[in-house]
């Protein structure tokens, strides 16, 4: 299964990027599911007012909420992303996008609003691409490109062109 994640800290642009992201390969004829972790502890909310509503009014075919222990299908386990992706496999999907999981081992695009947040989050593994909304200077000399937050054009090609790979 093609799988690739969002990270970043809380507010730092994770579901909008998502969002960006499943409209773009939606628009290019992608089948695209999301997963999104629900990391603030207990249950999420169950409206489509919350991010994966909004990951399913982007066009994912498959949107769920993982948090708690309560996968948004509405059945209760404690759910983990290897199972998600496993109930995912069923779907006819291209490929899955997962939101949050920082400490899975998939191909990470992360997003930083300055150089604190990257200080943490630099040790994690399979970081493919940065997303900042500031310069860091720290990140001049890394194997992977960094875009800028503004750069949306830029970095949705990009990604969609990983993806197609």
């Amino acid at each position: 299964m093609n799988v690739w994640q969002v990270v970043g800290y809380k507010n730092s642009g994770k579901t909008t990027l998502v969002e960006k992201w499943v409209r773009k390969a939606t628009e290019e004829g992608y089948k695209v599911g999301t997963i999104k972790h629900h990391g603030h502890g207990g249950y999420p909310d169950v409206c489509t007012a919350n991010d994966s509503g909004r990951h399913h009014a982007a066009g994912a075919l498959a949107a769920s909420v993982e948090g708690g222990g309560l996968l948004q299908l509405h059945a209760i386990h404690s759910w983990t992303l290897p199972q998600i992706l496993h109930i995912y496999s069923l779907l006819p999907l291209d490929f899955v996008i997962v939101e949050g999981y920082k400490d899975e081992r998939y191909p990470k695009i992360v997003i930083v609003r300055n150089a604190a947040d990257w200080q943490r989050l630099c040790h994690l593994e399979k970081i493919v691409a940065v997303i900042t909304w500031e310069p860091i200077d720290s990140l001049q000399e890394m194997p992977y490109p960094v875009f800028s937050l503004n750069d949306e054009t830029q970095y949705l090609q990009w990604l969609m062109n990983e993806v197609k790979q």
